[in-house]
């Protein structure tokens, strides 16, 4: 511990943000981050606890090594936090961006007071190793395996499992059906949250390990997905859960009605140097934009149409608004359940609460107008709910783009060629193992996960990584991490 009476002294100071209206003007990150000598102080906070829930089941995913890491950050040894937090994350400089960081919920000090700063501290960690070159080193295998493995897709688990894999001493081919590295990473994740400089500096360095990048190759449909395992001594599948939640009700077939993927990947190829067809284009300026779907993906919508010139953003959400301050239920160590107010949501968005949309209305174009919805009240715990009695009001707009989530992977192609087997959710069934139902074939991420966060995509990645080199060569030494806790299976129940 640094400091011991640390947290009992400084107060938590929160990342900074860019000036709203600054930030609005363009497409840069929206952070403006804090001095390093703050985020130094802001380390000290952290009490060494007994029992560090931050890294346990209910907080980190990677099981990163938050007191040690934090304690270096306080004696100002970046080097060796560096190591440290890359000992269990790959892209520590992803993570302290674009989690939502339930380490930081599980913090002891979350009990009473403000918790440690710590997604903060990770990403300064992670940058600082990036300007003065730590970070990006090299560290191929000293010995070559002669073994081939395909990973199929290029977001946060098939990055991560190709990092560890390449290091094992593996032949490594990545194959990706965009024609950019990265995944939800390059075309989900907008910009302002995270730029794409560092996907690309990750690439180079992964590259000079051994990996090999195959970007406009869609496993499936370029390539039979049968001809791929034949050629390979292990093939992982981490395509993600592409699949996303429609909302079929009168009036969806009319134009204007959008999912959200389709509206944040035009934007990201625009901003790295594309032409969308104009006939193509899903544009929110001078329109009255409505996100439906509360999560992060209905925060990156909003931020993107703020971006675009909208002239108003609704965002609606089916379930009640919760509450201010943490609920009583679930408890700590848990994740809370309280509102989160973006830093999108407060570029000018409005939001509406326990609404249901009941029909799309359209125009004699043939383009939506509005949106018809009703007023809900739900039970105490949120498991049904009741329309409100002449509760129905119209909600004019021209773009509507859907932000509910994803359903299962998209299952066309690459799933029934292999005729894997599913889960009864719909998201490939492996073993502990992270086999699938068909030999020398893993799977890792949200594709067998369902729907998730980046952290745990990368934690999948990495263990399932273990997984492989296991059944290559008999024995690993890459990191066994965990596999599914309680608290991670329930929370997706």
């Amino acid at each position: 511990m640094g400091k011991p009476t640390g947290f009992l002294e400084i107060e938590r100071v929160d990342v900074s943000y860019r000036d709203v209206e600054e930030r609005k003007a363009d497409q840069q990150e929206v952070f403006a981050y804090n001095p390093t000598d703050t985020v130094v102080t802001q380390a000290a906070r952290c009490m060494d606890c007994g029992v560090p829930f931050c890294q346990s089941d209910f907080g980190c995913p990677l099981s990163n090594i938050i007191p040690d890491w934090n304690h270096l950050v306080y004696e100002q040894d970046w080097p060796h936090a560096l190591d440290r937090l890359h000992a269990t994350n790959n892209f520590p400089e992803i993570t302290g961006r674009v989690c939502p960081a339930p380490c930081e919920a599980a913090c002891t000090l979350n009990i009473n007071i403000d918790p440690v700063t710590i997604k903060q501290i990770e990403r300064t960690i992670a940058d600082t190793g990036f300007e003065n070159g730590e970070a990006l080193k090299p560290r191929p295998a000293a010995k070559k395996t002669g073994k081939r493995v395909a990973i199929v897709g290029s977001g946060p688990a098939g990055l991560a499992a190709a990092q560890q894999l390449a290091r094992a001493g593996h032949d490594v081919t990545v194959f990706e059906k965009q024609d950019r590295i990265g995944g939800l990473l390059r075309y989900g994740i907008p910009h302002f949250k995270m730029r794409k400089d560092i996907i690309d500096r990750r690439i180079e360095q992964m590259e000079a390990e051994g990996v090999t990048f195959r970007p406009n190759t869609h496993i499936g449909v370029d390539v039979p997905a049968t001809e791929l395992v034949d050629q390979h001594d292990a093939v992982l599948l981490a395509c993600g859960s592409e699949q996303p939640r429609d909302l079929p009700v009168p009036g969806r077939e009319l134009a204007g009605i959008h999912f959200a993927m389709d509206f944040l990947r035009q934007q990201n190829r625009r901003n790295e140097g594309d032409t969308i067809p104009e006939d193509e284009a899903i544009w929110a300026e001078g329109k009255r934009v409505v996100v439906i779907g509360g999560g992060d993906t209905g925060s990156d919508c909003i931020g993107t149409s703020i971006r675009q010139g909208a002239i108003e953003v609704l965002n609606l959400e089916l379930l009640p608004q919760p509450p201010e301050q943490r609920a009583e239920n679930p408890p700590w160590p848990w994740w809370p359940y309280m509102l989160r107010t973006s830093h999108a949501h407060k570029e000018g968005a409005r939001r509406e609460f326990a609404v249901m949309t009941r029909r799309f209305l359209g125009d004699d174009q043939g383009r939506v107008r509005a949106l018809e919805v009703v007023r809900l009240q739900w039970n105490e715990d949120r498991s049904s709910f009741d329309e409100i009695p002449d509760s129905t009001f119209e909600i004019p707009c021209e773009l509507v783009l859907l932000a509910m989530g994803f359903v299962h992977p998209v299952r066309e192609g690459l799933i029934e060629q292999l005729e894997l087997e599913l889960t009864d959710r719909g998201n490939v069934a492996t073993d502990r193992n992270w086999k699938t139902s068909l030999d020398k074939v893993f799977c890792a991420g949200d594709m067998t996960r369902g729907q998730s966060l980046v952290v745990w995509a990368i934690s999948d990645g990495r263990r399932a990584a273990r997984a492989v080199d296991e059944y290559l060569m008999g024995r690993s030494e890459l990191p066994r991490g965990r596999r599914r806790t309680l608290p991670d299976m329930l929370a997706t129940r």
